[in-house]
């Protein structure tokens, strides 16, 4: 899968900036307190939506509320954490010379 195939909306961003691209785990607290300025259910949505999609990998894929949430571990799919990381700092693809040397 190509960077260019990765659409996220602004909160999905906002997460997977938050989570990092460490391979260590960020608690569901330490995520909480990372995304303050976002709403906890639009949090949660946006989570739910990264993890069916398999941006995001979790200990425990059922929480609903703040306090199902705060016990939870995630962290970015090392798998897609390359193509993450190009969709969110796209970069301009290096042009191949067309110029044939011959002999």
């Amino acid at each position: 899968m190509s960077s260019r195939e990765i659409n996220l909306d602004g909160t999905e961003i906002s997460v997977v900036k938050a989570l990092g691209f460490g391979s260590t785990e960020t608690s569901g607290a330490d995520l909480i307190e990372r995304c303050a300025d976002l709403p906890i259910a639009e949090l949660i949505d946006s989570l739910q939506g990264l993890m069916n999609l398999g941006y995001v990998v979790a200990d425990k894929s059922g929480f609903y509320k703040k306090e199902d949430m705060e016990q939870v571990h995630f962290r970015v799919n090392s798998g897609y954490m390359k193509d993450l990381r190009e969709a969110l700092d796209p970069r301009p693809e290096v042009k191949k010379s067309r110029r044939v040397r011959r002999e």
